[in-house]
């Protein structure tokens, strides 16, 4: 059996120290720069449907600074360390610092191409519906996309339905689904989960049979808590539940990512990642 515990120096390595701290500041930037009214972090720096027009290259990477609440960088941060600063003192900063990156942006990446397979069919309907706007295709869109349970839709719909002919009712109802379709697109992604995952994984594989205490309490082996995370992140990421907005397909891209990593660097020797 495999026993880790950390000693002094394994305790607070250079970057994991680093990446708390910029996850930190990030977060106390979000909720005072950010809530200020003049400068939306989200729509700057969160990852966004490459479609959108909110979205830009960079925000692959600074995606990763971002968290929703206090709970989501607390988890987030408390993984990081726990599993991070063993792989950190392991691997030294350089090695593990890309690896923290390139399983981030490989859960981007990830990440990006599941949004447009789910969006794929919502924005060809809008587009059909932009280009041929029939009372038909209306009512399509109106059923495939569930608006005929949302009451401030239906409103829209049946005003419009009263006099189809009028311009007015048609730019409003138009307006409406390019506002639905654009509020789907523009939803954005943030979190370390993705580079998280990624570093769950690699401890995962490099140490399967170490004692992780859940609740700090009951003992259990590392891989067992991995395969139950990762069983649990596909799994829900198949069914796609509606209203859920976890970036379950992230977390998998940056395990798959980093198992794939620490798998292709270390074939001759699992504990020496060189």
């Amino acid at each position: 059996m495999t026993q880790f515990t950390p000693s002094r120096f394994e305790v607070l390595p250079t970057v994991i120290k680093n990446l708390l701290i910029i996850n930190v500041l990030f977060f106390l930037a979000e909720n005072t720069i950010g809530k200020s009214g003049y400068f939306n972090m989200d729509d700057l720096l969160a990852l966004h449907h490459i479609k959108s027009p909110l979205f830009q290259p960079w925000q692959i990477i600074t995606h990763l600074f971002l968290h929703a609440n206090l709970m989501h960088l607390f988890s987030n941060m408390f993984a990081l360390w726990m599993f991070g600063a063993v792989l950190e003192n392991l691997w030294g900063p350089k090695r593990f610092l890309t690896f923290y990156f390139l399983c981030g942006i490989g859960a981007a990446l990830i990440q990006l191409v599941s949004l447009w397979i789910g969006s794929h069919e919502l924005l060809n309907q809008f587009l059909f519906v932009k280009q041929h706007p029939s009372t038909e295709n209306i009512i399509t869109y109106y059923r495939t996309f569930g608006l005929d349970h949302d009451q401030n839709s239906v409103n829209i719909l049946q005003e419009y339905l009263a006099d189809p002919d009028n311009s007015n009712n048609l730019n409003q109802i138009i307006t409406h689904i390019s506002n639905v379709t654009y509020s789907v697109i523009n939803n954005p992604t943030i979190g370390a989960s993705g580079a998280v995952f990624g570093i769950l994984a690699a401890f995962v594989y490099l140490f399967p049979n170490t004692d992780i205490y859940l609740y700090f309490l009951f003992p259990i082996k590392a891989k067992w808590i991995g395969l139950a995370y990762f069983g649990y992140e596909f799994w829900s990421g198949i069914q796609n539940s509606a209203g859920d907005n976890i970036a379950h397909w992230a977390h998998i891209g940056g395990g798959l990512v980093g198992f794939l990593l620490v798998l292709t660097w270390n074939k001759k020797n699992r504990r020496k990642f060189y």
